[in-house]
């Protein structure tokens, strides 16, 4: 039987560190965007405050969603161990990379400045754990560097900031 209740326990910071994918779900009345997550990408501020940092890809719809102070749910499960499923229901701040603070916390991830697109940080209103007992057992074997050496490759050539200016709001897939 799942519970909620209204921020991070410590054995819940504890089990977000071991995870090596969660997902971040959000929803700005458009299409409802899912996107699954890699890298050592997100950090636990405080137990109602999570920051992700995030690599440039294809599209930033997590961007358009917090603009558009959307809803969002980040879901972390176990795959090793005994099951679980942390769900954390949250609003988003966009922490620009021209900002101040996102420096301050850049800092917190081991990322070669310049190469994050934006940090978005996650203000907690609720928190779900859930049994989680039909997620399959999986073994990590490593992380893909595909995005990372396509990042590198952008900044190394100077084309990294234009492509991080033009890729802030998505197109509507309804334009598309």
């Amino acid at each position: 039987m799942g519970k909620q209740y209204k921020h991070l326990r410590e054995k819940d910071i504890e089990f977000i560190k071991k995870q090596k994918l969660f997902y971040i779900a959000s929803c700005s009345g458009k299409e409802v965007n899912l996107s699954p997550k890699g890298y050592d990408t997100i950090r636990v501020l405080d137990e109602k405050t999570i920051v992700f940092a995030n690599y440039p890809g294809s599209g930033n719809r997590t961007y358009r969603d917090a603009e558009a102070q959307g809803e969002f749910t980040l879901v972390f499960n176990a795959f090793e161990g005994a099951a679980q499923i942390l769900r954390i229901f949250c609003k988003a701040e966009i922490v620009e990379y021209t900002s101040k603070e996102f420096d301050e916390l850049n800092s917190l991830f081991n990322i070669e400045t310049g190469l994050i697109r934006d940090i978005f940080k996650f203000n907690i209103y609720a928190v779900e754990s859930s049994c989680g007992a039909s997620i399959p057992i999986m073994e990590y074997k490593e992380d893909r560097s595909a995005l990372i050496d396509w990042v590198k490759n952008m900044h190394e050539n100077e084309k990294l900031d234009e492509y991080k200016k033009k890729r802030h709001n998505p197109p509507n897939l309804k334009d598309l």
